[in-house]
């Protein structure tokens, strides 16, 4: 056998195994841990060679990627649909064999800093399409929608990595000097403190500390505690 058709054997293989029914029901266990809310969905053009609304054929991407083994620079997504509860992790697992770490995936949070999707940073436009045929062969594009994002907005956005808390609720009159006598005992980054309103009328603090232990250690500790007469709550960010 040739090198080309030992190469076409590996790669299809290695696709096969990946849709495997025993990997669908444990990446879904791990992903919906809430029921999803529901999302109307975009019509999605169908890749080339391939019948609308059909996931193109195995030899089809064996073909692709035999051709085009270098596949060129990042592509970014937004993936949207998630939970509240939804986890890094969780969308790491739901899109495997994307090539994806927990660094190319940040949360994009409102105003209030609720959770609105998932920023997602492919290594490659090819990777960015298969994750779309993955939501689709796995009968989650009514649920999850994947849509196209610029690098700009990649960047603008934070990545809190689990290692920045959130306060809440802290009182109008609160000075810097309260919030760092409520953090005593945590070895927050000082110079990390930034105190602004949202909504009009809440007020919050961010703070960072050196690692993600360390940070939900203080939510355990410092949840629910008080800012002058206020009782505070505390969020861990993604």
């Amino acid at each position: 056998m040739s090198k080309l058709g030992l190469l076409r054997t590996s790669i299809r293989s290695t696709l096969a195994a990946r849709t495997s029914l025993s990997q669908t029901h444990r990446l879904l266990a791990s992903l919906l841990r809430d029921p999803p809310r529901r999302f109307s969905t975009a019509a999605e053009q169908p890749p080339q060679n391939s019948a609308p609304g059909q996931p193109p054929s195995l030899d089809a991407t064996v073909d692709q990627i035999v051709r085009n083994p270098n596949t060129g620079a990042a592509v970014y997504g937004k993936l949207v649909g998630i939970t509240r509860n939804t986890l890094r992790t969780d969308v790491v697992n739901l899109l495997e064999g994307c090539n994806l770490t927990l660094e190319d995936v940040k949360v994009h949070y409102n105003g209030p800093f609720i959770p609105t999707g998932m920023l997602v940073q492919f290594p490659s436009q090819r990777e960015f399409e298969n994750a779309v045929r993955v939501l689709r062969g796995r009968g989650l594009a009514q649920v999850f929608r994947l849509q196209r994002l610029d690098r700009h907005l990649w960047d603008d956005i934070p990545h809190y990595d689990g290692k920045t808390v959130l306060i809440e609720g802290i009182p109008r009159t609160a000075l810097q000097e309260d919030v760092e006598r409520f953090l005593s005992g945590t070895p927050y980054e000082g110079s990390s403190i930034k105190i602004f309103m949202k909504q009009g009328s809440i007020r919050m603090a961010t703070v960072q500390f050196p690692s993600q232990i360390q940070a939900k250690n203080a939510y355990i500790t410092k949840n629910k505690g008080f800012i002058l007469n206020d009782q505070v709550l505390m969020r861990v960010l993604q």
